[in-house]
């Protein structure tokens, strides 16, 4: 049996809407969720928070649809950066990053991805979906992240939302695949909202091509 994981519902001050989003997640089928919590590296005055605890938001989990085992919640950080000085929080060995299940960055120029590709420790790497790719996707790096490990994350919230975003969305996705040829690519939701998610096989058909749904 398929199992399904949403690795990027947006974390949140609401704790009901998070919680909705959560609960959604499991009725659609996902056996796995991840909260993210975003950090845009705009400071060096600005601290990572601390990754909410699953029990502030239930006393007993929400049940998984058509499997009967509660939903397992992790929590993620993202760092949106430019440059490659910027990840030096994301050391292994970096107290913040330690508190996170999953630790992913968002490069936003090719520096940046080709030090995420090659040498910082991260799990995901975030493809930007919502403009044309500044920089165009290259075979070492992205072979080099492949052997590390690392996957590939595209959002398709976007996609839904605005017919001009879901051609970036298509366009840089196809562009990625060309380059990594179907490997290391996992679709998240990058929800905000319980009603902006999709179910697994919703989702496949915004994409003209095999991918991973997680």
């Amino acid at each position: 049996m398929a199992v399904f994981v949403d690795l990027n519902i947006t974390n949140c001050k609401d704790v009901k809407k998070l919680q909705n989003m959560i609960e959604m997640a499991a009725h659609l089928g996902y056996s796995t969720v991840a909260i993210n919590h975003v950090f845009e590296f705009e400071s060096k005055k600005m601290e990572i928070g601390k990754p909410i605890s699953t029990k502030e938001l239930f006393s007993t989990l929400p049940t998984v649809q058509g499997k009967s085992i509660p939903i397992k919640i992790l929590t993620r950080l993202t760092i949106i950066a430019s440059d490659p000085s910027h990840c030096n929080v994301l050391r292994s060995t970096s107290p913040s990053t330690r508190l996170y299940d999953i630790v992913a960055v968002f490069p936003k120029t090719e520096k940046l991805f080709h030090a995420a590709c090659t040498s910082i420790d991260v799990d995901l790497i975030c493809i930007n979906v919502t403009e044309k790719a500044p920089f165009f996707f290259r075979r070492p790096p992205i072979n080099a992240a492949i052997q590390r490990g690392i996957f590939f994350e595209l959002v398709y919230t976007p996609a839904i939302k605005d017919s001009t975003l879901r051609r970036y969305t298509i366009s840089n996705a196809l562009s990625l695949m060309q380059v990594c040829k179907g490997k290391n690519i996992i679709i998240s939701s990058g929800a905000e909202r319980a009603l902006e998610m999709r179910g697994p096989y919703d989702i496949a058909t915004l994409y003209p091509f095999p991918a991973f749904v997680l």
